[in-house]
């Protein structure tokens, strides 16, 4: 029996961006799969590649000073990185739709958002404006906006913060997309409303049945909806498995210390949250070694040494490091 095609598969992806300063190193050699109708969550703290790297799948960076360096990005057939403009403008909002941190400066403060939804509309699809209209009004009850009809000549600032998230959310899924990239949209929101966005995108995953990217740092979130999760750090994933795995026992350094600074209910009252030493590379300078190395407490002279490949060392379980965090030696 033949194994099925990914869904969307990244391989060897590198961004650059030059400026005045020099090189950013943004994105170096990620590669990774999300299969049809999977949660894929991607994990880092901020600067480590996450938005850069599904911007760039997007072809949506600045070119220039951004510039994709080598890579492959097959979505149904198609290079999304070989595609002309054109062709990505019916990729995008069609197929892919991507949902934003702060829908504030996503949508435009100038426009209704009745008139923002049934433009997507009239892009991708043959509705009159009369269609296109119920449509939006339809969107906007989907994702539990109340009393739609009569709120379609709103402008966003009529609206919370929020009810903005949720406009966003349904002008993304105007087109029934197969795949959603949603880059931290619940990060400028409190938590009440935050846990109400990720029960409506799962809600909604489930009834539409597509692929969702969720880009976040926070890990809470990523074991209450993900499948699987990518660990990045300094434009590399340095550790990739499905969501039971990561919790049950991480296998990279960076990880385990995301997990011993998360408060956690079963740990007992005087358990202390570890703070991760230093702090992140500068992305200017190209990396030759462990990018995680002069930050961990693991570290060995070899780390110094060599950069890691991402190997698999259990089944399905992938981490890019020299040591054994269970034991603290070198990988034999």
């Amino acid at each position: 029996m033949s194994t099925p095609q990914p869904f969307l598969s990244v391989r060897d992806l590198k961004t650059r961006f030059n400026t005045p300063e020099g090189t950013i190193y943004a994105v170096n050699g990620v590669s990774f799969d999300v299969a049809e109708g999977e949660t894929l969550a991607v994990v880092g703290e901020s600067g480590c590649g996450k938005s850069v790297t599904m911007m760039s799948i997007l072809r949506l960076i600045p070119i220039p000073p951004g510039e994709i360096t080598s890579g492959q990005a097959q979505f149904q057939g198609r290079d999304l990185l070989k595609l002309s403009e054109e062709q990505m403008e019916h990729v995008r909002g069609k197929e892919i739709a991507m949902v934003f941190q702060d829908p504030m400066t996503s949508l435009n403060p100038v426009l209704s958002v009745g008139r923002q939804l049934t433009e997507t509309l009239h892009t991708h699809t043959s509705l009159d404006a009369g269609q296109a209209r119920a449509r939006a009004a339809e969107l906007l009850t989907w994702v539990g906006i109340p009393e739609a009809e009569n709120r379609l000549g709103d402008f966003p600032h009529q609206f919370s913060g929020g009810m903005r998230q949720r406009v966003m959310i349904a002008m993304a899924l105007a087109c029934s997309p197969g795949l959603l990239i949603a880059d931290e949209p619940t990060t400028a929101l409190d938590v009440t409303i935050q846990a109400q966005i990720i029960e409506l995108v799962k809600r909604l995953k489930q009834e539409v049945g597509m692929a969702i990217i969720w880009i976040t740092h926070d890990l809470g979130v990523v074991a209450g909806m993900a499948d699987r999760v990518i660990v990045m750090y300094a434009g590399f994933i340095v550790e990739q498995t499905d969501v039971f795995s990561l919790f049950d026992g991480p296998l990279h350094p960076y990880t385990l210390a995301l997990m011993e600074a998360l408060p956690r209910a079963d740990r007992r009252r005087e358990h202390k949250l570890k703070s991760i030493r230093g702090a992140p590379p500068s992305l200017l300078v190209e990396p030759r070694h462990c990018p995680f190395a002069p930050r961990c407490e693991f570290v060995q002279e070899r780390c110094i040494r060599e950069n890691p490949p991402l190997l698999e060392l259990t089944p399905g379980h992938q981490a890019a490091c020299w040591v054994d965090v269970r034991t603290g030696g070198l990988r034999s």
